[in-house]
């Protein structure tokens, strides 16, 4: 249905309207919640060092930007997990603080790989600029 509605235009502009929605989703969760400005300053800030201090290799480079990616879709996944639990209740459940706290460990998780990420390709680099 897809492919035959893209001949008309309909489904090009079907796949436009969702990136406007995934983009607005993007700049919610950025104007609202603390921890995504936090983790959206400090990805730019270590792009900014491993591109123009450390010229780091592409594939190192992909690496580093692949874990910052997984944090940042991790902290998206905890907002909307949290703003449907409260939507569904305004009391305090055994399950709503499972649903919390699960979405919030994974983003530790995701935080957690970022910086062995950045232990492994990251500070060899830095260390070797240090040194010189």
């Amino acid at each position: 249905m897809l492919i035959e509605s893209l001949g008309k235009g309909e489904g090009v502009f079907r796949i436009l309207k969702s990136f406007g929605w995934a983009l607005s989703g993007i700049r919610q969760v950025s104007m609202t919640q603390p921890n995504m400005k936090i983790h959206l300053t400090a990805a730019l800030l270590v792009i900014i060092v491993c591109v123009s201090l450390l010229h780091m290799p592409a594939l190192e480079l992909a690496i580093v930007i692949l874990a910052i990616f997984m944090v940042l879709a991790a902290e998206m996944f905890n907002t909307a997990l949290e703003a449907a639990v409260d939507l569904t209740t305004t009391r305090r459940h055994p399950l709503a603080k499972v649903t919390k706290d699960a979405a919030a460990g994974a983003v530790l998780l995701t935080a957690l790989n970022a910086v062995v990420v950045a232990y492994l390709l990251i500070w060899p680099h830095l260390r070797n600029q240090i040194l010189r």
